[in-house]
């Protein structure tokens, strides 16, 4: 049976789990009485909750004698770690846009990876039913694009087709005829896309895509460059650098079935097959039969722009909601993490009992914190920090990002004096329809985190920003941090109602009452510059005299709801962010007010 191996590259919420939906049932993939899931490919509980794709899959799909094997890939540039190593896996991509958003950065970085490693592009406008649609403007802006990624004359030829992936059609004409389903686009990739090509020699495979199987042991998914596989054959592993890392026997070979994945008894040259057996191979080790001597070369992967702390949880009430809270298990947990993720870097710090974690931006990482919580982990983990480099004459540089922000003309302005508050410098302004406008920045990482809660306030939720790591480039000076100071608890117990009410004219909480709380930990925004410290946990006096008005029921003013992503953004570089299987708190580093002091005192003489 002949193959095709294809990548299908979007935006985030461009429709690509979607149409993938589409292709199977309509490849005959699913049982007629099967009952199959919405979004099938989004496989764990974070994806299906925010709607994004995290870890990239594979599945494959026959259409007319051909097995097409199909990887969905993230759209969010936080996740390009798994973006990267997938393109080396396929020979084709269908660039899926929007008929009305157009080709949004992630798509160009993406795009920009796929063109460079010579794919050749399908073109898909996807949700051509839209209102606001434009698709001719749109099939311009992707010409636009790729012409500006320095795309081919071939990969410029591309064909285009349009429809709805979630009524399940395509086809080369805007208005259909729409009962030809997903055919059109599935001939399409047989004609346009070529056959995997074969090296000659031995078994040879780049594993790309890690997984941990508590049956099989450690998965490893790849294409097979040359030769062929079974189980139970002998197999090496060389690292980057081709030195030996180990040697062992394949014990199950999986192909991807539709959604399924079915063990085979031989794999050959050009499929995409996971194999298991072996225990210490990861990502871009080099698989082989033992007659071979040198390792495949891999992609390389753009360097982590973000650095957040991890460290033990050791607040007043550490270990009363999650079961996992040393420094070891935390250790173990993050290193298996980098194993199969290769956009993160995980070092230990001096003191034991804190790591350094960086990746592609807070998303991603928020996304590693959330994921470790519901595994039942305690910790605390600070600020995201950009991570700094000297260039070679010693100069500071900082990452800078693109960020394309689509607001409504009448908010545009306070975007603009917002972005150029975070030295972000303006390059493109011009209207995308429907009196909104598409503002592009070239602004440094600093300046963007914690920006996101503030944009969406500035704008009445109306504005759309998506960014992209551009290059690096000078440090760009200080830029301004959060104006108010916070409300903290001086002791421990459970916050009263009473006390919470005398002191909103203080601030806003971010406390219920009845939370347990404890000295050092923050309650509150400071409507003032700086801190203060207040008892949350004073109670009403009674006494046996009755007066009128003493007996209403206090009302409180609903709380500031912090979630993960908004209180890692908000927080200051003296606070943390506890975080535990049940609940999300703030509270400062050092939680005795006179070791604040101490620290105050040494950084502001480290700054003098």
């Amino acid at each position: 049976m002949s193959i095709r191996n294809i990548a299908i590259i979007a935006h985030v919420d461009h429709g690509k789990t979607t149409l993938v939906d589409e292709l199977l049932k309509q490849s005959g993939s699913f049982r007629e009485n099967q009952r199959v899931a919405e979004r099938v490919m989004d496989s764990n509980d974070l994806e299906k909750e925010r709607g994004i794709t995290i870890l990239a899959k594979a599945t494959s799909v026959e259409w007319k004698g051909t097995r097409i094997n199909i990887v969905d890939t993230p759209g969010h540039a936080d996740f390009g770690g798994e973006v990267e190593r997938i393109l080396s896996m396929v020979d084709g991509a269908i660039v899926l846009v929007d008929a009305s958003e157009g080709p949004m950065p992630q798509t160009k970085f993406v795009v920009g990876k796929a063109l460079k490693v010579g794919l050749r592009p399908i073109v898909a406008i996807n949700k051509i039913d839209r209102p606001d649609g434009r698709h001719e403007e749109v099939i311009n802006e992707v010409f636009d694009l790729f012409a500006a990624l320095d795309a081919t004359d071939e990969q410029l030829d591309f064909p285009i087709l349009y429809g709805s992936g979630r009524d399940g059609w395509m086809n080369v004409n805007p208005e259909g005829p729409k009962d030809q389903g997903m055919g059109p686009l599935l001939d399409l990739v047989l004609n346009h896309v070529p056959e995997p090509t074969v090296a000659e020699g031995p078994f040879r495979m780049i594993g790309t895509i890690l997984e941990a199987n508590p049956f099989l042991g450690r998965i490893i998914t790849g294409r097979i460059h040359s030769g062929s596989v079974k189980p139970n054959q002998a197999v090496k592993v060389l690292g980057q650098d081709g030195k030996l890392l180990e040697s062992g026997r394949i014990s199950k070979i999986l192909a991807f079935r539709g959604i399924e994945r079915q063990p085979i008894e031989e794999a050959h040259a050009g499929d995409i097959v996971a194999i298991a057996g072996l225990t210490k191979g990861t990502v871009a080790d080099t698989f082989c039969d033992p007659s071979v001597a040198e390792a495949l070369t891999a992609q390389p992967i753009d360097p982590p722009t973000v650095t957040m702390s991890f460290i033990v949880n050791d607040s007043p009430l550490a270990g009363t909601e999650g079961d996992k809270v040393t420094s070891r298990v935390i250790r173990d947990r993050l290193f298996k993490e980098a194993e199969g993720n290769v956009a993160l870097k995980i070092e230990e710090s001096s003191e034991k009992d804190s790591f350094f974690v960086s990746g592609r931006g807070e998303l991603q990482l928020a996304v590693l914190i959330e994921t470790m919580r519901r595994e039942g982990f305690e910790l605390a983990v600070s600020r995201p920090r950009v991570v700094m480099h000297k260039d070679e004459n010693g100069q500071l540089l900082e990452p800078i990002e693109e960020v394309v922000i689509d607001v409504d003309d009448e908010h545009s302005g306070v975007v603009v004096q917002k972005m150029s508050e975070r030295k972000a410098e303006m390059v493109e302004l011009r209207p995308s329809g429907g009196n909104r406008v598409r503002l592009v920045f070239f602004a440094p990482t600093r300046g963007l985190i914690g920006y996101q809660s503030e944009l969406l306030t500035d704008t009445r939720g109306t504005a759309i920003m998506n960014r992209l790591f551009h290059d690096y480039q000078p440090y760009k000076g200080e830029i301004g941090g959060r104006v108010n100071g916070v409300l903290l608890s001086n002791d421990a117990g459970e916050s009263v109602a009473y006390a919470m009410f005398n002191l909103e004219d203080r601030g806003p909480m971010i406390i219920e009452a009845g939370e347990k709380v404890y000295a050092g930990m923050i309650i509150g925004i400071h409507t003032r510059d700086n801190d203060l410290e207040v008892n949350v946990l004073k109670g009403k006096k009674l006494t046996n005299m009755r007066a009128a008005g003493k007996d209403e029921a206090v009302r409180l003013t609903p709380p500031i709801k912090m979630t993960l992503e908004r209180a890692l953004s908000w927080i200051q570089d003296d606070e943390l962010v506890e975080v535990t299987p049940k609940s999300i708190r703030l509270r400062k580093m050092y939680l005795d007010p006179n070791e604040r002091k101490r620290f105050e005192k040494s950084r502001t003489a480290g700054a003098a």
